[in-house]
């Protein structure tokens, strides 16, 4: 079995297009929003600045936190636990260079999404998209006791939705 896989993202809008990062991943080319590992002695909420700032060369905000979701992969059972942020774009610096894995950012519309959906590294990437448009937010305090995260997996896990 593996261990849980524990990342922060962001669902950054901007005039109706998603910030998202085109990548390799698990011998793929997918789309995905900005995220990764949170570091240590790193806050989830700088965790996300921090990998959208590396992934897409893009200053942001990090805003509410719109939840919690767990993925299970079909076919080798790992388990994807993500913390999603929503996050204000800032700025762009077009002429960063990007992390190793990373192909491309693209900004692209829900509906752009839903037609690609098959591209999508997993189906958390539009489930929090949805969630998003549809005003859902957590308490701040959801994660509060729980830090460092790295520590309390099965207490975030207790409060992650199964998508």
């Amino acid at each position: 079995m593996y261990p849980t896989d524990l990342t922060v993202s962001a669902v950054i809008e901007n005039d109706g297009q998603y910030l998202l990062v085109e990548e390799h991943a698990m011998g793929q080319v997918v789309l995905n929003q900005p995220g990764g590992h949170i570091e240590a002695g790193e806050s989830p909420e700088e965790a996300v600045v921090r990998e959208a700032l590396e992934e897409t060369g893009c200053d942001i905000s990090c805003g509410e936190l719109i939840g919690v979701y767990l993925w299970i992969h079909p076919q080798t059972r790992q388990q994807f636990l993500r913390i999603i942020y929503a996050a204000e774009f800032l700025a762009c610096d077009r002429g960063r260079e990007l992390d190793d894995t990373i192909i491309a950012r693209r900004w692209l519309t829900r509906a752009d999404l839903e037609q690609r959906r098959k591209s999508l590294r997993t189906p958390v990437v539009l489930r929090c998209i949805h969630d998003y448009e549809s005003g859902k937010r957590q308490a701040d305090n959801l994660l509060t006791g729980m830090l460092p995260l790295q520590n309390n997996v099965d207490a975030v896990l207790a409060n992650a939705d199964l998508v």
